[in-house]
């Protein structure tokens, strides 16, 4: 399980990311380069001249969006991973703590990846869950988790919204300016939850 002091480091590491995200916005904004991200040209010039220069703006955009999510996305399984490997050890995701739901739902996401013959994402069925199913083991061993969240109804709220977030940021849609912003709120209500 985390201490206060990994807390602190995450919650600096990612405030560092918000105010990166800010300062990117404004440099997009005002059409300005500040120097805060070092860039390389070379990827277009070599490599994707044969796409339109929006289109490689706006990957750019949401790349800085797909950044945070993922930190914050790993840091949540993180916290569960470890949160329920304490309580029953390494093998806690076929014991009781985790519904035959939740179970079925990621050996079926399992069965299609293997299935199409790709390589699989991951060897931890935790890597398969949603969202909606990561706040339903966080809720359902809210005896576990409140020791380390302040507010099971707020889990539930921000764990629907990241599952809104979400698509955008995986199905190549840019982000629109509010919901950058909840983007934004999202992760620093999570780290909140942690306080």
């Amino acid at each position: 399980m985390s201490n206060p002091e990994e807390n602190i480091v995450k919650v600096f590491g990612m405030t560092n990311q918000l105010v990166l995200e800010d300062l990117s916005h404004i440099a997009r904004r005002f059409d300005i380069e500040l120097g805060h991200v070092v860039t390389t040209k070379q990827a277009e010039t070599d490599y994707y001249p044969q796409f339109e220069r929006s289109v490689r703006a706006e990957a750019a955009e949401m790349a800085r969006h797909f950044e945070v999510f993922y930190c914050l996305e790993k840091t949540i399984r993180k916290l569960i991973s470890e949160t329920l490997e304490e309580a029953e050890g390494a093998e806690w995701w076929t014991g009781s703590r985790v519904t035959l739901a939740v179970r079925t739902e990621v050996d079926k996401r399992i069965k299609r990846e293997v299935d199409s013959a790709m390589t699989r994402r991951s060897n931890d069925e935790l890597d398969y869950t949603t969202f909606g199913e990561l706040s339903v083991l966080i809720c359902g061993n809210w005896e576990l988790f409140g020791a380390v969240l302040t507010s099971q109804k707020a889990v539930e709220k921000i764990m629907g919204n990241l599952n809104s977030l979400r698509g955008p940021i995986a199905h190549c849609s840019l982000l629109a300016e509010d919901e950058v912003l909840r983007l934004q709120l999202a992760v620093r209500d999570w780290f909140r939850l942690m306080e």
